[in-house]
């Protein structure tokens, strides 16, 4: 099957018109053998020396946030004004360090029980995922 064929599915099923540059998204994003954690800037500079290839930053966070919606990526908040987006979007935790500005993967095995010890009216927790951020010593 042609890969270029799953792409095509995952942008109409994301309701995007299969352009070349989305194409282009999505080799980067889905065609590699790990996954890995981005910024839509990380994005746009590994597009550019990977493919050779300018994409427009709007085309670039559209397309990001629609797969997203749909369940292809997972996002990452760190604050009001950084967000890294996760190509696993499997239930996992993760390790954010301040040093390197990257996150690690941490598997649930890694991570004793979580208990919350507070509920909210009205509301039931669907998931849990730690975020612990390190730094050098």
């Amino acid at each position: 099957m042609n890969i270029n064929i799953d792409f095509v599915n995952k942008l109409r099923i994301s309701g995007l018109r299969p352009t070349k540059q989305r194409l282009k998204i999505c080799e980067v994003l889905f065609n590699t053998e790990k996954t890995f954690h981005f910024t839509v800037n990380d994005l746009s500079k590994i597009i550019s020396e990977k493919l050779n290839q300018k994409i427009s930053l709007a085309t670039i966070y559209n397309t990001v946030h629609a797969f997203k919606k749909k369940g292809y990526l997972k996002e990452i908040s760190m604050n009001s004004d950084k967000t890294y987006f996760d190509t696993n979007t499997t239930h996992h935790h993760h390790f954010f360090d301040s040093s390197t500005m990257k996150l690690i993967d941490l598997s649930d095995d890694q991570v004793e029980k979580i208990k919350i010890n507070k509920a909210l009216p009205g509301k039931k927790i669907s998931s849990v995922e730690i975020l612990v951020k390190i730094e050098n010593e």
